[in-house]
């Protein structure tokens, strides 16, 4: 496939679906820095700001949502796009091939006009 997409950072304490959407992202051209808790995962993206970030809802010690919390709070991350997973990687590789490949990654989910949150649409 084309050049590097994006730079997303996944958050996933469950190591076979973080390999997997590790896997699926690479594949199709984006870089990911994985993590399998939610306070090693903040500390990265607050060093290096994710053009996208993908969070398991739960996780043990920090949730996704307690990092989504926290990187909203930060002027760095506020503007992240965030995809956010309870289960099942099928979920998070249907939401990133629905982006589009033309626009950075906060203009795609922008332009979706509705929030990312792991689930398929009906």
């Amino acid at each position: 496939m084309g050049g590097r997409m994006a730079t997303v950072l996944l958050a996933e304490d469950d190591a076979d679906i973080r390999y997997l959407v590790t896997f699926k992202l690479e594949q199709v051209g984006h870089e990911v820095r994985a993590f399998g808790d939610g306070l090693s995962a903040l500390t990265d993206a607050r060093g290096h700001p994710p053009e996208l970030a993908v969070l398991d809802v739960m996780m043990p010690g920090m949730s996704g949502l307690d990092v989504c919390r926290e990187l909203r709070k930060d002027p760095a991350t506020a503007d992240v796009p965030i995809i956010r997973q309870s289960a099942g990687v099928r979920s998070v590789v249907a939401a990133i091939s629905a982006l589009g490949r033309d626009q950075p990654p906060a203009r795609r989910a922008a332009a979706a006009g509705e929030p990312l949150t792991g689930s398929r649409p009906t």
